[in-house]
């Protein structure tokens, strides 16, 4: 008789201790793209400084609207003189396939800025309908429907 492992559960899962010790951790690193611009679109002051750290050209071709442009290759040398080592950072570069953010955010730790990374970055920026800086000025795209609910501004989660 042949015995099917169930592929999910093959590496059993943590204990709750574990898991819930990995996902306080997670969260303490990690912030979404609804979250940030949710923060932003307070109108008070949202307690972070965003860090778009994507080249010139990326940022041109586009950026969230208050973000601070601090390419990663430059935070040695410009980071205390654009940021305030009391103020939370958060990163994003290009989207989920690039570790552009993770590396800026490891640089900015390094130099003693508590730092977040923002998930999805300037692609799900703009696949959630948020409204993006260009040279033209301000646009926007229709949200995609398999990143962001139409009928209401949050996931419910």
């Amino acid at each position: 008789m042949t015995t099917t492992v169930n592929p999910v559960l093959r590496v059993a899962p943590a204990s709750p201790a574990e898991a819930a010790a990995h996902f306080r951790a997670s969260l303490a690193l990690y912030t979404d793209v609804s979250d940030v611009a949710t923060a932003l679109a307070s109108g008070g002051d949202p307690c972070f400084v965003l860090v778009d750290s994507r080249s010139a050209g990326a940022w041109d071709r586009g950026h969230v609207p208050g973000a601070l442009h601090l390419p990663t290759a430059r935070i040695p040398e410009r980071a205390a003189e654009l940021l305030d080592p009391a103020v939370p950072v958060v990163t994003y570069c290009w989207g989920p396939g690039c570790d552009g953010a993770a590396r800026a955010a490891l640089a900015l730790a390094g130099l003693g800025y508590r730092v977040k990374e923002m998930l999805g970055g300037f692609e799900y920026w703009v696949r959630e309908g948020y409204a993006f800086e260009t040279p033209r000025g301000r646009e926007r795209r229709a949200a995609d429907p398999l990143t962001s609910l139409e009928d209401t501004d949050a996931c419910g989660c």
